[in-house]
């Protein structure tokens, strides 16, 4: 009974628990998805679309009637009087002080398009800078790329480290043998002991350096992850040599060019006239009738037509800024399909470079490994000392490291081509 309300209890916690566990396997794939989906800019996005959606809902606004409410209240040194008498007329004259409220009304019939343009330039900005968080998420998978290759390189110091240990562990057990017979000096066993506890030694390091990446890659990822973490080592990508490149960086700029564009269309529409239906109603002394000193209602109703003719003063000034900022546009594109392409002959160059150093490298380990093991058998029968041996496991250790590196340099760079080109 005691343990079944204990299950119950924790019955709620279980979803918290099972969140809360460490991934234990992860690929490089998977790594992206979870970078991207908890980086703190990827809420810019929605923002970006709330505020677009909120100016183009008030510039909407500009379709309806537009109210205004005024009042006004003076005292002039003068006023209209009519100084011809008139038998049988007492014409009165309108009172120094005036008081006036009224309600205007106007309603939009034609701006030229305005509206219209200005809330498509609102939606081709908020593109623009959309695009910008594209590309600014793009680049989380050059840090990603880091952190990830960073442990797989860790991962396979410490299995080389392992053979290390257990060919220097065979040769203890060797010499261990000959000093228990007295054919080989003490001295040969504890130059072994301090080779294998300094290999210890650097296995203490590599762990603790794959623990601080892994603790790093758990915070771009925003996911616990286990210190013992797996990963999948990726496949080779193919790297095909084209000169199509489908980074998000062209996307931003073609959005900016059709913003520099649309500029050209807000300035046309700018310099047409405005048509608009108006009315007022008001309360006030004197009324419309100017000879009337009483306060009384009054109203007035018809068509407005303006037509502001000072933007053709700059009209052509600001067509010129259009055609410079398009121009800049074309510029910062130019500049970044040469870098990029720079880039990528560079990788190409390291991948051609790196596949013929590993093919070398395999060559060496097997030359190596043969020496090595002719080495072992020396040690046995006592032909060689400790040291000698030590040299030969070393000189293979150096052949496999160079392995391993050039392995994960082909492999980086295979996956930086793919990253740089856009494809990753």
């Amino acid at each position: 009974m005691v343990n079944l309300k204990k299950w119950i209890f924790l019955l709620p916690l279980l979803p918290l628990i099972a969140a809360a566990q460490s991934i234990d396997r992860l690929d490089l794939a998977t790594a992206y998805d979870m970078a991207v989906k908890n980086y703190p800019l990827i809420k810019q996005k929605d923002l970006i679309t709330q505020t677009a959606d909120l100016t183009i809902s008030n510039l909407s606004k500009g379709y309806l009637p537009q109210f205004s409410v005024n009042g006004q209240a003076t005292y002039q040194s003068d006023v209209t009087k009519v100084n011809v008498p008139l038998p049988g007329f007492d014409i009165p004259s309108a009172s120094k002080d005036q008081y006036r409220v009224t309600a205007d009304l106007n309603q939009v019939i034609f701006d030229g398009g305005a509206i219209k343009e200005q809330k498509t330039l609102q939606e081709l900005n908020a593109g623009v800078e959309q695009q910008k968080v594209e590309v600014e998420l793009y680049k989380l998978k050059e840090r990603i790329n880091q952190f990830y290759l960073g442990i797989l390189y860790l991962d396979e110091q410490l299995k080389q480290v392992s053979l290390v240990q257990e060919d220097i562990r065979i040769g203890m057990d060797r010499v261990q043998a000959q000093v228990n017979n007295g054919v080989a000096f003490k001295s040969n066993l504890t130059v072994l002991k301090a080779e294998f506890l300094k290999s210890q030694q650097h296995a203490i390091e590599l762990r603790s350096s794959r623990k601080g990446l892994i603790q790093t890659l758990a915070i771009f990822l925003h996911q616990p992850l286990n210190e013992q973490l797996q990963l999948e080592r990726p496949a080779d990508p193919t790297v095909s040599i084209d000169s199509n490149i489908k980074r998000p960086e062209l996307d931003l700029y073609a959005s900016q060019e059709k913003l520099a564009g649309h500029q050209d269309k807000l300035i046309q529409v700018k310099n047409l006239p405005k048509a608009s239906l108006f009315a007022q109603g008001g309360y006030g002394r004197p009324g419309l009738n100017q000879l009337d000193d009483h306060f009384d209602f009054f109203y007035t109703g018809g068509v407005r037509l303006n037509w502001s003719l000072g933007g053709l003063y700059t009209r052509k000034k600001e067509k010129q800024l259009v055609k410079i900022n398009q121009r800049s546009v074309d510029i910062q594109k130019e500049s970044f399909l040469l870098n990029t392409n720079s880039q990528l002959q560079q990788e190409q160059s390291d991948i051609e470079k790196l596949d013929q150093l590993t093919t070398s490298d395999l060559e060496i380990i097997e030359l190596r490994g043969s020496v090595k093991m002719a080495a072992k058998a020396q040690l046995e029968n006592g032909v060689i000392t400790a040291n000698d041996y030590l040299r030969e496991v070393n000189a293979e250790d150096q052949a496999r490291q160079a392995l391993i590196t050039h392995q994960l340099q082909l492999l980086q760079a295979r996956i930086n081509y793919q990253t740089i080109s856009g494809k990753q």
